[in-house]
């Protein structure tokens, strides 16, 4: 069940990025102003807010990284 849980958990990180991403290209496009959809705005604001908290949570904790991984990958040199 945790594997389950851990695969929904990043799903959403996953997702959440792209839906700030294609907020970005939209706005860039010029297909509608920020101004216009308020309640979309602030929703990717929302999400951009969760994601930071996320990406400096996730720093803190070292990530998932197996460090017998990490440490084969820079005996190789990658």
């Amino acid at each position: 069940m945790s594997r389950w849980l851990e695969t929904m958990r990043e799903t959403f990180w996953i997702l959440a990025l792209a839906i700030i991403g294609l907020f970005a290209f939209f706005v860039a496009l010029g297909a509608f102003s920020p101004g216009d959809v308020l309640w979309a705005t602030a929703l990717v604001g929302v999400l951009c807010v969760l994601w930071v908290v996320h990406a400096l949570f996730h720093d803190q904790r070292g990530g998932s990284r197996d460090p017998d991984v990490v440490r084969a990958r820079e005996r190789r040199g990658f």
